[in-house]
Protein backbone atom coordinates (compact mmCIF):
# COMPACT_ATOMS: atom_id res chain seq x y z
CA UNK A 1 0.00 0.00 0.00
CA UNK A 2 3.00 2.37 0.97
CA UNK A 3 4.49 1.75 -2.69
CA UNK A 4 1.39 2.60 -3.95
CA UNK A 5 0.88 5.85 -2.03
CA UNK A 6 4.17 6.71 -3.40
CA UNK A 7 3.92 5.90 -7.07
CA UNK A 8 0.70 8.59 -6.83
CA UNK A 9 2.21 11.30 -5.47
CA UNK A 10 5.31 10.71 -8.13
CA UNK A 11 2.85 10.89 -10.91
CA UNK A 12 0.75 13.78 -9.12
CA UNK A 13 4.54 15.30 -8.80
CA UNK A 14 5.30 15.03 -11.81
CA UNK A 15 2.26 16.03 -13.85
CA UNK A 16 1.92 19.09 -11.84
CA UNK A 17 6.10 19.71 -12.80
CA UNK A 18 4.65 19.25 -16.50
CA UNK A 19 1.82 22.04 -16.19
CA UNK A 20 3.84 24.50 -14.64
CA UNK A 21 6.71 24.50 -17.49
CA UNK A 22 3.73 24.68 -20.17
CA UNK A 23 2.68 27.43 -18.29
CA UNK A 24 5.82 29.32 -18.23
CA UNK A 25 7.05 28.89 -21.85
CA UNK A 26 4.90 29.76 -24.72
CA UNK A 27 2.69 27.61 -26.92
CA UNK A 28 4.67 26.73 -30.19
CA UNK A 29 1.74 28.32 -31.94
CA UNK A 30 1.62 31.85 -29.87
CA UNK A 31 5.68 31.97 -29.51
CA UNK A 32 7.48 35.54 -30.22
CA UNK A 33 10.35 33.83 -32.00
CA UNK A 34 10.56 31.94 -35.09
CA UNK A 35 13.21 30.44 -37.39
CA UNK A 36 15.19 32.76 -40.03
CA UNK A 37 14.93 30.76 -43.22
CA UNK A 38 18.66 28.95 -43.60
CA UNK A 39 20.48 29.45 -46.84
CA UNK A 40 20.47 32.11 -49.59
CA UNK A 41 18.94 35.37 -49.75
CA UNK A 42 19.04 37.86 -52.45
CA UNK A 43 17.79 41.69 -51.46
CA UNK A 44 17.43 44.88 -53.24
CA UNK A 45 18.28 48.33 -51.85
CA UNK A 46 17.94 51.15 -52.06
CA UNK A 47 19.24 54.24 -50.18
CA UNK A 48 20.59 57.57 -49.87
CA UNK A 49 23.85 58.70 -49.16
CA UNK A 50 24.69 61.96 -47.40
CA UNK A 51 27.99 63.66 -46.05
CA UNK A 52 29.85 66.77 -47.28
CA UNK A 53 32.35 65.78 -49.25
CA UNK A 54 35.64 66.52 -46.92
CA UNK A 55 36.77 69.79 -45.81
CA UNK A 56 36.28 71.89 -49.01
CA UNK A 57 33.17 69.19 -50.41
CA UNK A 58 34.92 67.98 -53.36
CA UNK A 59 34.14 64.24 -52.63
CA UNK A 60 31.56 62.82 -54.54
CA UNK A 61 28.27 63.23 -51.80
CA UNK A 62 24.29 63.62 -51.80
CA UNK A 63 22.64 61.70 -53.71
CA UNK A 64 20.86 58.33 -53.99
CA UNK A 65 21.57 54.52 -54.22
CA UNK A 66 20.49 51.46 -55.79
CA UNK A 67 21.94 48.16 -55.83
CA UNK A 68 21.68 44.73 -54.62
CA UNK A 69 23.29 42.62 -52.20
CA UNK A 70 23.53 38.45 -51.98
CA UNK A 71 24.49 36.61 -48.61
CA UNK A 72 24.46 32.97 -47.30
CA UNK A 73 23.96 32.40 -43.39
CA UNK A 74 27.37 31.02 -42.18
CA UNK A 75 25.83 29.95 -38.59
CA UNK A 76 22.80 30.61 -36.48
CA UNK A 77 23.71 34.41 -35.92
CA UNK A 78 26.44 35.13 -38.31
CA UNK A 79 25.60 35.87 -42.14
CA UNK A 80 28.40 36.86 -44.88
CA UNK A 81 27.71 38.17 -48.15
CA UNK A 82 28.43 40.72 -51.28
CA UNK A 83 26.94 43.99 -52.40
CA UNK A 84 27.00 45.97 -55.33
CA UNK A 85 25.88 49.62 -55.42
CA UNK A 86 25.76 52.44 -57.84
CA UNK A 87 24.73 56.20 -57.01
CA UNK A 88 24.39 59.44 -58.52
CA UNK A 89 26.12 62.24 -56.21
CA UNK A 90 27.06 65.53 -56.13
CA UNK A 91 30.97 67.41 -55.43
CA UNK A 92 32.04 70.44 -56.17
CA UNK A 93 34.84 72.01 -57.63
CA UNK A 94 37.75 73.64 -56.54
CA UNK A 95 40.29 76.07 -58.78
CA UNK A 96 43.51 77.19 -56.70
CA UNK A 97 44.57 79.05 -59.90
CA UNK A 98 41.86 81.51 -60.17
CA UNK A 99 41.01 84.42 -57.96
CA UNK A 100 39.57 83.86 -54.72
CA UNK A 101 36.04 85.19 -55.11
CA UNK A 102 35.86 82.13 -58.39
CA UNK A 103 37.58 79.55 -56.56
CA UNK A 104 34.83 77.36 -55.77
CA UNK A 105 31.94 76.32 -58.56
CA UNK A 106 29.30 73.61 -58.82
CA UNK A 107 27.73 71.45 -57.78
CA UNK A 108 28.49 69.01 -60.24
CA UNK A 109 27.35 65.52 -61.36
CA UNK A 110 29.42 62.41 -60.02
CA UNK A 111 28.23 58.53 -60.39
CA UNK A 112 29.71 56.41 -58.25
CA UNK A 113 29.84 52.65 -58.00
CA UNK A 114 30.68 50.42 -54.41
CA UNK A 115 31.48 46.60 -54.65
CA UNK A 116 31.47 45.23 -50.94
CA UNK A 117 32.10 42.21 -48.48
CA UNK A 118 29.54 42.27 -46.20
CA UNK A 119 29.77 40.37 -42.35
CA UNK A 120 26.74 40.54 -40.58
CA UNK A 121 25.74 39.49 -36.57
CA UNK A 122 22.04 38.71 -35.88
CA UNK A 123 20.92 40.30 -32.50
CA UNK A 124 18.38 37.40 -32.25
CA UNK A 125 20.58 34.54 -33.48
CA UNK A 126 18.83 32.44 -36.10
CA UNK A 127 15.30 33.93 -34.73
CA UNK A 128 13.53 36.75 -35.43
CA UNK A 129 11.42 38.33 -32.68
CA UNK A 130 8.23 39.59 -33.40
CA UNK A 131 8.69 39.31 -37.29
CA UNK A 132 11.65 41.37 -36.05
CA UNK A 133 15.89 40.41 -36.76
CA UNK A 134 18.23 43.86 -35.47
CA UNK A 135 21.88 43.29 -36.92
CA UNK A 136 25.09 44.80 -36.86
CA UNK A 137 27.67 44.43 -38.82
CA UNK A 138 30.51 45.89 -41.12
CA UNK A 139 31.19 46.30 -44.78
CA UNK A 140 34.63 46.52 -46.66
CA UNK A 141 34.92 47.70 -50.40
CA UNK A 142 36.02 49.35 -53.05
CA UNK A 143 34.67 52.93 -54.83
CA UNK A 144 34.88 53.61 -58.42
CA UNK A 145 33.95 56.71 -59.50
CA UNK A 146 33.50 58.33 -62.53
CA UNK A 147 35.12 61.34 -64.21
CA UNK A 148 34.55 64.66 -64.02
CA UNK A 149 36.22 66.29 -66.83
CA UNK A 150 35.03 70.40 -65.49
CA UNK A 151 37.88 69.81 -62.85
CA UNK A 152 40.95 70.81 -63.97
CA UNK A 153 43.04 71.38 -60.53
CA UNK A 154 44.34 67.51 -60.39
CA UNK A 155 41.93 66.16 -58.47
CA UNK A 156 40.50 62.82 -58.27
CA UNK A 157 39.08 60.95 -56.22
CA UNK A 158 40.53 57.49 -57.49
CA UNK A 159 39.37 53.73 -56.74
CA UNK A 160 39.25 54.08 -52.67
CA UNK A 161 38.79 51.37 -50.50
CA UNK A 162 36.38 52.19 -47.69
CA UNK A 163 34.67 50.55 -44.06
CA UNK A 164 31.39 51.09 -43.42
CA UNK A 165 30.49 49.64 -39.83
CA UNK A 166 26.50 49.05 -39.87
CA UNK A 167 23.65 48.75 -37.55
CA UNK A 168 19.78 47.83 -38.94
CA UNK A 169 17.03 45.32 -38.69
CA UNK A 170 14.90 43.34 -40.85
CA UNK A 171 10.83 43.11 -40.68
CA UNK A 172 9.83 39.51 -41.84
CA UNK A 173 6.62 39.76 -43.76
CA UNK A 174 6.95 35.94 -44.41
CA UNK A 175 9.48 33.71 -43.68
CA UNK A 176 11.22 33.91 -47.49
CA UNK A 177 10.24 37.57 -47.64
CA UNK A 178 11.60 41.00 -45.07
CA UNK A 179 11.99 44.18 -45.24
CA UNK A 180 15.54 45.68 -44.40
CA UNK A 181 16.42 48.63 -42.91
CA UNK A 182 20.14 49.57 -42.60
CA UNK A 183 22.43 53.09 -41.37
CA UNK A 184 25.95 52.62 -42.21
CA UNK A 185 28.96 55.03 -41.46
CA UNK A 186 31.33 54.85 -44.88
CA UNK A 187 34.92 55.55 -44.10
CA UNK A 188 37.18 56.29 -46.66
CA UNK A 189 40.51 58.94 -47.03
CA UNK A 190 40.44 61.78 -49.75
CA UNK A 191 44.06 63.04 -51.02
CA UNK A 192 44.46 66.72 -52.49
CA UNK A 193 46.86 67.53 -55.30
CA UNK A 194 49.73 69.50 -54.95
CA UNK A 195 48.47 72.40 -56.78
CA UNK A 196 46.34 72.63 -53.60
CA UNK A 197 49.13 74.07 -51.88
CA UNK A 198 50.18 76.87 -54.74
CA UNK A 199 49.59 80.12 -54.37
CA UNK A 200 46.81 81.04 -57.41
CA UNK A 201 48.21 83.02 -60.20
CA UNK A 202 45.22 85.37 -60.41
CA UNK A 203 45.41 86.35 -56.78
CA UNK A 204 48.62 85.27 -54.65
CA UNK A 205 49.13 86.03 -51.40
CA UNK A 206 51.72 86.76 -48.72
CA UNK A 207 53.71 84.40 -46.53
CA UNK A 208 51.88 86.05 -43.69
CA UNK A 209 48.48 86.05 -45.24
CA UNK A 210 48.87 82.91 -47.95
CA UNK A 211 45.93 82.42 -50.57
CA UNK A 212 46.21 78.95 -51.39
CA UNK A 213 43.76 76.01 -50.61
CA UNK A 214 45.93 74.47 -48.20
CA UNK A 215 48.08 76.64 -46.07
CA UNK A 216 48.19 73.99 -43.10
CA UNK A 217 49.76 71.36 -44.76
CA UNK A 218 47.29 68.67 -44.25
CA UNK A 219 46.98 67.29 -48.04
CA UNK A 220 44.80 64.11 -47.06
CA UNK A 221 41.77 63.50 -44.18
CA UNK A 222 39.72 60.47 -43.12
CA UNK A 223 36.11 61.61 -43.67
CA UNK A 224 32.60 59.60 -42.42
CA UNK A 225 29.69 59.28 -44.74
CA UNK A 226 26.35 58.24 -43.62
CA UNK A 227 24.73 56.21 -45.69
CA UNK A 228 20.83 55.13 -44.93
CA UNK A 229 19.47 51.96 -47.04
CA UNK A 230 16.06 50.42 -47.18
CA UNK A 231 15.74 47.29 -48.85
CA UNK A 232 13.53 44.12 -49.87
CA UNK A 233 14.63 40.73 -49.69
CA UNK A 234 14.16 37.10 -50.35
CA UNK A 235 15.10 33.89 -49.02
CA UNK A 236 15.87 31.31 -51.84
Amino acid sequence: MKVLQLLAIGVALSVAARSAGAQVGHEPGHSPYHDIHKGHTITATFGHIAGGGGRFGIAPHDGNSYGIRYDIRAGSAVQMGLGFSRANLQRLIVDPFVTLATRTTGPVDQTVSFAEVNILLNLTGGKSWHRLAPFFGGSLGLAFPSGTPADTSGFEFGHRFYLAPNIGTRIFITDRLHLRAEARATFWKIKYPPSFQQEPKEEPGTPDKPNAVISDGRVSEWTSTPWLQIGLGFAL
